[in-house]
């Protein structure tokens, strides 16, 4: 159902009965799902180094500063906020996901943008997949050229019809292909 769909009607306001066509770039995706980063501990090198800064009692006398690099994206993170290794690995592994984390996110959202581009193409009228026709009560898929003259039907979610032959075109074009 994703595509350019062309609407045909004759709007109550118009006077000299002429067809006015509208058309709406329709995009259907499935539900998003949350994902999350699982990071193997042999992909992360751990640095230990002593803190820097303003003085304090533990600054540059233990090893607590925490470096990790993600080895397959090159991603690094390093704390020295607290006086506790453990509390500073915490903290960096928590900014080490996130960043990788945001990474992905983005590499999600653009293919699925180019899955969305592809489906509704230029967004022209040229690229219709399917046209609602009120004042002769048809409607048409331009895929497979089927017409069905029951358009409140279709209006109502009656589209089974639709997918049926859109399944059978498809398998007709697989059988063509030599593809079962």
């Amino acid at each position: 159902e994703s595509g350019v769909h062309r609407v045909q009607r004759v709007p109550a306001t118009e006077t000299q009965g002429r067809i006015h066509t509208s058309v709406a770039s329709i995009v259907v995706m499935p539900e998003a799902e949350e994902f999350d980063i699982e990071l193997d501990m042999n992909d992360i090198r751990k640095d230990l180094f002593m803190s820097s800064g303003p003085g304090g009692q533990s600054v540059n006398t233990t090893y607590s500063a925490v470096r990790l690099t993600h080895l397959p994206t090159g991603i690094v993170a390093q704390c020295q906020d607290q006086k506790s290794q453990l509390k500073n690995f915490d903290k960096a592994l928590q900014v080490l996901r996130s960043r990788i984390f945001e990474i992905e996110l983005a590499k999600k959202n653009e293919a699925e943008g180019a899955i969305r581009k592809g489906m509704i193409g230029g967004g022209d009228r040229s690229d219709k997949i399917r046209t609602y026709n009120y004042p002769q009560g048809r409607v048409t898929d331009h895929r497979i050229g089927y017409t069905v003259h029951n358009l409140p039907n279709v209006m109502d979610g009656n589209i089974d019809d639709f997918v049926e032959q859109l399944r059978l075109a498809e398998s007709a074009e697989r059988l063509k292909v030599g593809v079962a």
